[in-house]
């Protein structure tokens, strides 16, 4: 399937709680949008939010690690907690 002026599309199944589905259907007739384009567009959303973390774990993967019990001694060794 291909909308007019937009990349090819594959259609599937999504099962939506049932308060979800209501909403977007509300958002969707709210924005004369469809369905489709909103979870398109959370979805990419999303997936940018996974490469932006990706990215910056990346960047911090050369600092050196701590272990939680190891932080919080030295927080109350130095009367912080």
């Amino acid at each position: 399937m291909r909308h007019k002026d937009r990349s090819p599309t594959k259609r599937t199944t999504v099962h939506f709680d049932l308060a979800v589905h209501r909403a977007l259907r509300f958002k969707a007739a709210e924005t004369e949008r469809n369905i489709s384009s909103l979870v398109n567009e959370a979805v990419r959303a999303a997936l940018s939010e996974d490469v932006d973390d990706l990215e910056a774990f990346e960047l911090r993967e050369n600092e050196p690690d701590y272990a939680f019990e190891d932080v919080v001694r030295d927080l109350r060794r130095r009367s912080q907690i």
